[in-house]
């Protein structure tokens, strides 16, 4: 081989040698490159692990927490309200609420599928839970991941869905979640003052609303894991932490006193035309005890949003803000958050600040004089009797219901006594009852109270009070002198522990002596017997009273007059006091003594023996001077379990008559009226066999203004009885017009003589 080819391959073994070394540094280099790369991306990796372990592990395991759990609020039971015997009046029942997650459920795999689906759910809400349809689709088929069907389902619409969903296989999607309803066990009984709770539960007015926070408890929850398809997955971890339930309260009022008095308050604003309805306040006045508290017009408390009676009238006619206003309104308790102008019964507060400052006596003769007005610097101010009263004694001015004799008065007493007093009674603050919405009174500046308007005050007008606090201050009065805050609630149970916690009876003040207390009521009694309450008397107890007739305040003529009558019973040992106020009734006739006074007689006549206050005298019906020979009374006799043959002879012998489509074989199971009930002679009696117990149902006319032997003929005709309590015409009747009473029942009615309409 020559050099020349030595050389070259030699050049050729260089070039490789270079070119093999080349690629060994080449590979070693990407290697290298390779190797720091891993070590690189390890390292991040560590690093990223540490960042997520030890950095932000806190806050991403509590993210992943949140995600995996769910919790839900389970409701607590809210607390009952009973009356003071025990009778419950509001309570709660555990019910359901039904949602849906539109988008989890009703996915089918074609989109007409899925709308069958869809169309096949919102019918079976819809007729399950009496909806509309079309609203129910639109829910069925939104795309929120929650919408709520129906709240506060009871259980056998529960059961129907349960059952629907079995049928169809349907399991996950739609939720059934315990919740509570509040139901009101009477209805309309005592609703301006009880009130009523919203959806929530939460209380939005009265009693309710007032005691919300005792009433409402403290909702609990279930903290649980669920998957990524929202199911729920058993965890023994699971977080339960149980409801506290509200606590029950019990009234001081009593269901069968406020029965009778919401009764006869609702026959009163009947029969007198009241335009802006009344309202009735029965207080006891040595504990302060509301014993009933009564609005009517009132309202159904299962249905609050439901307009009553009268707002339905012109409901269709209002506006949107207007039905809100009216609403509110038909919510309120006007006892309570209302003001008025007392009138006459005003006059009962003024005697006795006279008293006690030792201005007068009860019945020093003619230190009044009356010429049927007063002239106060130039002001006529006029007597309700415009021939006037003459001379007369504090006793005979009160029994009169005299203007001129307390604006006579009042000059004397001084308007910086008077106002320390009204002061004293409470009327220039909240009594402090225990429910919501309380009014306070409105009274004349005393630096800017007048002559005038200091003669005006003396008899009761031209300034606001509440009816509560009227009835606060006279049972001052009624108590010896000491002043008692009203009370609604008395007691408050834990319904955990079972504890009772006692709200007692609180003392304001003595305000006046119980020597002038004593004087004081010895004049009303007066007022009863031989004033212008003697429509307010109660055979069988002494009563005292005072009439009351407040004409509308200037420039409001549209408002109307007020007539009330304020009566406490027994005058000594007082244990009851009364309160009716009637607002706007018929022009023809507004005076208190006469409209006012026979209703609360007709309340006391059934409360005293209620509460076993004795009477006087051992029978409280008086037979009517009526030439009718069957006016006579006799017992009705039993005739139970006896063939309808031997039941006949027995009435008929005893002088009843008997109404019966049952043969003459079969036995009587019951019998109307019942066996004892005190009847007239001729009285129907209706018998009813096992086979035959359909009874039939009248309606009670109008006996007002009758007589017996008239309201009599008129309730025979009926197929109906009556029981007769006093002399004159028909003031009052039990049940009221317009009742429906089934066939043979007993129609109680109170005859008064009419009264000289001097008196107001």
């Amino acid at each position: 081989m020559n050099s020349n080819n030595r050389k070259k391959n030699i050049r050729k073994r260089g070039i490789k040698e270079k070119s093999d070394n080349s690629n060994t540094i080449s590979k070693s280099s990407r290697l290298l490159f390779f190797m720091i790369l891993i070590v690189v991306l390890l390292t991040s990796l560590v690093l990223r692990i540490g960042w997520l372990q030890f950095i932000k592990g806190p806050s991403l395991k509590e993210a992943a927490t949140k995600q995996q759990t769910t919790s839900r609020i389970i409701s607590p039971s809210r607390g009952s309200i009973y009356d003071s015997t025990g009778k419950p009046l509001a309570i709660s029942a555990k019910v359901d609420t039904v949602t849906i997650n539109p988008q989890k459920f009703i996915v089918e795999d074609s989109q007409e599928q899925t709308s069958e689906l869809q169309t096949k759910v919102a019918k079976a809400f819809s007729e399950i839970f009496e909806l509309d349809y079309d609203d129910v689709f639109k829910k069925v088929t939104s795309t929120n991941s929650v919408q709520t069907i129906a709240k506060k389902v009871e259980e056998d619409k529960i059961n129907k869905l349960k059952e629907w969903m079995d049928e169809n296989e349907i399991y996950s999607g739609i939720n059934i979640d315990t919740d509570t309803k509040r139901y009101y066990y009477y209805n309309n009984l005592a609703s301006n003052l009880i009130g009523f709770c919203g959806d929530d539960n939460q209380g939005l007015a009265g009693i309710e609303y007032y005691w919300n926070s005792v009433l409402t408890g403290t909702p609990g929850k279930i903290t649980t894991a669920q998957d990524a398809a929202q199911d729920i997955i058993s965890n023994e971890n699971e977080n339960y932490i149980p409801p506290q339930n509200g606590s029950n309260i019990t009234l001081t009022i009593d269901y069968n006193i406020q029965t009778i008095a919401e009764k006869y308050l609702k026959q009163a604003v009947a029969d007198n035309q009241c335009n802006r309805g009344g309202n009735i306040i029965v207080m006891d006045p040595s504990t302060g005890d509301i014993l009933a508290m009564a609005s009517y017009p009132d309202y159904d408390l299962n249905q609050p949003f439901t307009p009553n009676s009268t707002l339905a009238k012109n409901w269709d006619t209002l506006s949107s803000s207007s039905k809100s206003t009216a609403l509110q309104n038909m919510w309120k308790n006007p006892a309570v958050t209302n003001t008025y102008e007392p009138g006459s019964v005003f006059k009962v507060l003024v005697s006795a600040i006279a008293l006690e400052e030792n201005i007068v006596e009860t019945d020093t003769p003619g230190i009044f004089s009356c010429i049927g007005y007063q002239d106060i610097y130039g002001t006529k101010i006029k007597c309700a009797k415009t021939s006037g009263h003459g001379y007369q004694s504090l006793r005979e001015a009160l029994e009169h219901s005299c203007n001129p004799a307390f604006m006579q008065l009042g000059a004397k007493i001084g308007k910086e006594t008077l106002y320390k007093y009204f002061d004293a009674f409470g009327l220039f603050s909240k009594t402090g009852i225990a429910t919501a919405g309380e009014a306070v009174g409105t009274f004349h500046e005393l630096d800017k109270l007048g002559p005038v308007e200091l003669a005006t005050t003396s008899f009761g007008q031209r300034f606001t009070i509440t009816p509560l606090q009227m009835i606060s201050s006279v049972c001052a009065i009624a108590n010896d002198g000491i002043l008692m805050q009203p009370r609604i609630v008395k007691s408050i149970e834990n319904t955990d522990t079972n504890t009772i916690t006692t709200i007692e009876p609180k003392q304001v003040r003595q305000v006046i002596s119980s020597e002038t207390a004593e004087q004081v009521r010895s004049m009303m009694e007066s007022v009863v017997v031989e004033g212008g309450g003697k429509y307010g008397q109660v055979s069988g107890y002494n009563v005292g009273g005072k009439t009351g007739t407040s004409e509308p305040p200037p420039g409001r003529e549209e408002e109307g007059y007020v007539a009330s009558f304020l009566a406490i019973a027994p005058v000594e040992n007082t244990k009851v006091a009364v309160l009716l106020t009637l607002y706007d009734p018929a022009e023809n006739n507004n005076y208190g003594g006469q409209i006012a006074a026979p209703v609360v007689a007709q309340v006391l006549s059934e409360v005293l023996p209620y509460m076993e206050i004795p009477s006087n005298n051992s029978t409280i019906t008086t037979t009517p001077t009526d030439t009718y020979n069957s006016l006579q009374t006799s017992k009705m006799p039993d005739v139970r379990n006896k063939t309808i043959a031997q039941a006949k002879k027995i009435l008929e012998d005893s002088g009843f008559k008997c109404d019966t489509t049952s043969n003459d074989d079969s036995i009587v199971s019951e019998q109307v009226p019942k066996p004892g009930t005190d009847l007239l002679k001729g009285a129907v009696a209706k018998l009813y066999t096992s086979k035959n117990s359909e009874s039939i149902s009248v309606e009670v006319p109008n006996l007002k203004g009758l007589t017996a032997v008239k309201a009599k003929n008129t309730l025979l005709t009926n197929n109906l009885n009556v029981k007769i309590v006093g002399n004159g015409k028909v003031v009052s009747q039990d049940p009221i017009a317009g009742t429906n009473v089934e066939e043979g029942s007993v129609i109680t009615i109170t005859l008064q003589d009419e009264l000289d309409s001097g008196s107001h």
